[in-house]
């Protein structure tokens, strides 16, 4: 009887989901903002922009690059009612109900599209610079005849 043991190893050790989570936070409240129209609207867009940048360098640096597709997809589901919301309550609660929809809808191509671009440039820019891994054996096979290390 043949019996092998396989050994994978995993390239990255980091986890994403929180720090993800938390920008997700960060342009939900940044967006909510921007869209009741606060007296500091430059300063929730330059935080939005800031908090994409630092999530980019992120996500590059940890090798990471699968979350770049699916943060986009985060930010709207934390940020989808309050955007409804600040619509409701820029337009008031009929109008802001149908233009809130349309934003959170349609809208949101736009924002995660510029969102999904600038996480894929800057994280691949950093990867790039970043090199390579030292490269070790991914699978270890132990035969039926190997005796297994004590």
């Amino acid at each position: 009887m043949n019996s092998f043991i396989f050994r994978v190893q995993q390239r990255s050790k980091a986890k994403a989901s929180g720090v993800v989570a938390l920008w997700a936070l960060v342009m939900a409240v940044s967006l909510f903002c921007i869209e009741v129209h606060s007296k500091n609207h430059a300063g929730f867009a330059t935080a939005a922009l800031t908090a994409t940048i630092l999530l980019g360098l992120y996500l590059g640096w940890h090798r990471r690059g699968g979350s770049v597709f699916m943060a986009p997809l985060v930010s709207w589901l934390v940020a989808w009612p309050p955007l409804w919301i600040g619509a409701m309550i820029r337009y008031g609660f009929v109008v802001g109900l149908f233009k809130g929809l349309f934003l959170i809808t349609f809208g949101w191509l736009v924002i995660g599209g510029a969102e999904f671009a600038v996480l894929s440039v800057i994280s691949m820019t950093v990867r790039m610079f970043r090199g390579r891994v030292a490269a070790g054996a991914e699978v270890v096979i132990f035969g039926p005849s190997d005796q297994l290390g004590d």
